[in-house]
C-alpha cells in the first residue's frame, strides 16, 4: 500500500467542512438562539446583535450597547446498517455490521455577540460563533473502518462588523470573517487484504523470507490484523460578509446577505501505527516497510463555498409577525480535492467530492403574548450537498433534512432578557455505496480500495439558551 491512504480520506472530511452559513453538510443552525426559534427564518428581523451572522446591516436597528451570549446543545441520534461492504479484493470487510453509538450524546456550540451604536448612522459589532462541526467515532472493527473510524472537526469564526444607516429605508453592513479550523481523523489500514493480494501474486513469499531472515515468525502473516492511522490539520482563513436591509414601511423589511468563500490551507501530519497487527514486532516492522506507510506532513488546500440569502419580515399587527428566508450555497466549488504531501516525492492525491449547489427555505413567525414574552416558531427544508449514493462517505453521511423549531424571548427587566429554543431535525435515510477508486499496491494513487455500503438514519434535537443585556 502507498503511504497516503489516510491523508486521502481526511481530505474528504476536510473538504466536507465547506458547508457554509446557509447550507446543510456540517452546519446545524447553532449560531443564534433567537434565530433558531424561527428555524433561521428571521434574517430581516434584526432584533438583537446576532444579526451579525444573518445580515450585518441589521446592526443599524439596534440602540445603545447590547450583549448576547448563548449556547446550543446538539443532541444527535444516528444508526448505520451495513448492506455488503467489501475489501478491494472483493471479499467482505467483516466486522460489526451495525452502529448506533458513533455520534456523541451531546455537543455544545457557544456564541457571543456585541453591538454598539456610534451615532445616528454608524453601528459597530462583534460576533463569535461556531459555523460548523462534527464528532463521529465508529467502532474500530466496524464494516466501514477502511473508510473511517473517527473524525472530529471544530471551527470558530470571529466576525467584527459595521453597519451604515443611509436613512430610515436603507442600511448596509460589512464584516470580516476570521475562521479557525481544526480536524482530526482516524482510519483502519487494510493489512489483511494487502497480505491476501501479496500471496496471490507471489510477493508474499518474499515478505515471509524477509521476516524469517530478521528472526521473525512469518506464520503470523496469516493472522495479521488491521493497522491504524490518524491525522490532524489546522488553519486560519479569512473572508467577509455583506448585507443590505430595506424598510419600505414601518414593520416591513427585506434583506440580502452574502458570505464569501474562505480559503484554507490545512497543514498537519499523518501517524501510522502497525505495532499491533501481530504479536511479533519484527513482522510488524517488515509489513509496515513493505506498505510504504511512514509518518509525513500533509497539506490540503480548499475553499469554502459562498452563500447568498434573501429574507423578509412583516408585522401583521401588534402581536403577529411573519418571516421567510431563502439561502443558496455554491457547494459546486467542491469537486475533486487535491492533497499535497510535503517533503515527499509523491504526487497529489485526489478524492471525488463533486458536491452540488443547495437551497434552504425557512418560514417563521413571532407572537407577542404580552409585554414580557414573545413566542417563536418556524419550519425549514435544507438540501444536502451530497451528489448521489456513490459519493456519500462515512465522514459525512448527510441527507436532505426538515426542521421544526419553537422558541421564546422572556424579558427579565428593561435591560435583560433570555432566549430559549428547541429544534427537531429529521434526515432522510442516507444510503451509501462509496468506493475508493484506488487500491493497495499502486504507486500512482492511494487508497484501501474499499466499498462501504449501507444506510445511515439520523435525527437531531437542538436546545438553545441565550442571555441578552442592554447597557
Amino acid at each position: 500500500m502507498n503511504k497516503h491512504s489516510l491523508t486521502l480520506i481526511i481530505a474528504a472530511a476536510l473538504a466536507a467542512v465547506s458547508a457554509s452559513a446557509g447550507a446543510s453538510g456540517y452546519r446545524f443552525g447553532s449560531q443564534s438562539v433567537s434565530s433558531q426559534g424561527t428555524a433561521e427564518a428571521n434574517g430581516a428581523e434584526a432584533a438583537d446583535p446576532s444579526t451579525i451572522f444573518a445580515n450585518p446591516a441589521g446592526l443599524s436597528r439596534l440602540e445603545g450597547r447590547q450583549l448576547q451570549g448563548g449556547v446550543t446543545a446538539l443532541v444527535p441520534h444516528s444508526t448505520f446498517n451495513d448492506s455488503g461492504s467489501t475489501r478491494f479484493t472483493g471479499g467482505r470487510t467483516g466486522g460489526l455490521t451495525s452502529q448506533d453509538d458513533y455520534a456523541p450524546e451531546a455537543v455544545a456550540a457557544p456564541s457571543l455577540y456585541y453591538s454598539q451604536k456610534i451615532n445616528d448612522q454608524w453601528t459597530a459589532g462583534f460576533g463569535m460563533f461556531v459555523p460548523y462541526g462534527t464528532n463521529l467515532s465508529y467502532d474500530w472493527n466496524w464494516s466501514g473502518r477502511y473508510a473511517l473510524t473517527n473524525i472530529k472537526l471544530t471551527a470558530i469564526t470571529l466576525n467584527p462588523s459595521v453597519a451604515f444607516k443611509v436613512n430610515e429605508r436603507h442600511s448596509f453592513g460589512f464584516g470580516i470573517d476570521a475562521e479557525f479550523m481544526k480536524a482530526s481523523l482516524g482510519q483502519g489500514v487494510d493489512v489483511p487484504g494487502s497480505i491476501i493480494a501479496a500471496q496471490a501474486t507471489g510477493t508474499g513469499v518474499v515478505l515471509a523470507r524477509q521476516i524469517a531472515a530478521l528472526g521473525g515468525n512469518p506464520a503470523l502473516l496469516g493472522t495479521a490484523g488491521d493497522a491504524h492511522a490518524s491525522v490532524e490539520g489546522k488553519d486560519w482563513g479569512y473572508g467577509f460578509n455583506i448585507g443590505y436591509l430595506y424598510q419600505p414601511a414601518e414593520g416591513t423589511r427585506f434583506g440580502v446577505a452574502y458570505r464569501s468563500s474562505i480559503k484554507h490551507e490545512l497543514r498537519g501530519g499523518a501517524i501510522w501505527d502497525f505495532s499491533t497487527i501481530t504479536s511479533d514486532q519484527v513482522v510488524n516492522r517488515v509489513v509496515q516497510a513493505a506498505s510504504h506507510h511512514v509518518n509525513s506532513a500533509a497539506l490540503v488546500e480548499l475553499r469554502t463555498p459562498e452563500t447568498l440569502s434573501l429574507n423578509g419580515y412583516h408585522e401583521f399587527n401588534s402581536q403577529w409577525a411573519g418571516m421567510a428566508d431563502l439561502t443558496w450555497t455554491r457547494n459546486s466549488r467542491m469537486q475533486n480535492i487535491d492533497i499535497q504531501f510535503l517533503g515527499t516525492t509523491s504526487g497529489d492525491e485526489v478524492i471525488r467530492q463533486q458536491w452540488k449547489n443547495t437551497w434552504r427555505f425557512a418560514l417563521g413567525t413571532n407572537y407577542k403574548l404580552n409585554e414580557n414574552v414573545t413566542l417563536r416558531g418556524g419550519i425549514a427544508h435544507d438540501q444536502a450537498p451530497i451528489n448521489g449514493v456513490a459519493l456519500r462517505h462515512a465522514a459525512l453521511p448527510d441527507a436532505d433534512r426538515n426542521q421544526l423549531s419553537f422558541g421564546a424571548n422572556w424579558k427579565l427587566s428593561p435591560q435583560s432578557s433570555i432566549d430559549v429554543a428547541y429544534s427537531y431535525l429529521d434526515f432522510k435515510d442516507a444510503t451509501g455505496n462509496y468506493t475508493n477508486l484506488c487500491r493497495p499496491g499502486l504507486e500512482t494513487c492511494t487508497g484501501n480500495g474499499e466499498t462501504t455500503r449501507g444506510t445511515w438514519r439520523t435525527h437531531m434535537q437542538l436546545l438553545g439558551l441565550a442571555y441578552n443585556y442592554k447597557f
